[in-house]
């Protein structure tokens, strides 16, 4: 999958975190198991802090959940608008 220009500009005026650092962070997870619950959560961890947020408990396990039941919607770009 490719992404525009355009959706790394709209992602990065959301969240001040730029296309290089996306692509760098998207590299990294290419060959991990993303049913790991570990990898997940250090993934989490480091995207908040790249993020410069913190998230909580109950909201990591949230995620961690949708993650590991598929629940994570197919077309990203419709969550960047």
């Amino acid at each position: 999958m490719r992404f525009s220009d355009e959706f790394f500009k709209k992602v990065e005026n959301k969240t001040n975190v730029n296309k290089d650092t996306i692509l760098s962070l998207a590299k990294k997870i290419q060959n991990k198991d993303m049913q790991n619950e570990d990898n997940l959560r250090d993934l989490i961890k480091e995207i908040s802090g790249i993020a410069g947020k913190n998230i909580s408990k109950e909201k990591e396990d949230k995620i961690v959940g949708v993650i590991k039941n598929n629940k994570v919607p197919n077309d990203l770009s419709k969550m960047i608008k």
